[in-house]
């Protein structure tokens, strides 16, 4: 890296798009994502539907045990 760089010609703001989606990645592992992809085939399900399922079902259950 330079000791410094030259931000003269910058514009603030160039890449910011207000309202913009930002989807972080979740890491399975193997092992789960292998049993859960095997699950959402036979349903017939893409495999973030079925994670996103049993989330739903997980926070449902959560929030009657409080």
């Amino acid at each position: 890296m330079k000791d410094e760089y030259d931000f003269s010609k910058g514009v603030r703001g160039k890449f910011y798009r207000p309202g913009a989606k930002l989807t972080l990645p979740v890491y399975l592992d193997d092992e789960v994502q292998r049993y859960l992809a095997q699950r959402a085939s036979e349903r017939g399900l893409d495999l973030s539907e079925l994670v996103n399922k049993l989330l739903r079902k997980d926070i449902e259950l959560i929030e009657a045990a409080k």
